[in-house]
């Protein structure tokens, strides 16, 4: 992935973490039944491939990162 690609799907994570932590905050209604979508676990998945996306973004811009032996 490039640069521009990297960073629209970093936000893009990131606006979706932001709204399924806001939907899984909000206290659930009893007479509705339970949630039919875990917005905590949503939420989670979210956050991971968000920091993943940063650590591609740190690489392209030139930083290593990882396990790198040198000899």
């Amino acid at each position: 992935m490039d640069l521009t690609a990297t960073i629209a799907a970093a936000v893009a994570l990131l606006l979706l973490a932001v709204l399924c932590g806001w939907r899984g905050a909000r206290p659930s209604n009893v007479l509705k039944g339970p949630r039919m979508i875990p917005w905590r676990p949503l939420m989670m998945v979210c956050v991971v491939a968000l920091m993943l996306m940063l650590v591609h973004l740190v690489n392209l811009l030139g930083v290593e990162t990882g396990n790198q032996t040198r000899y």
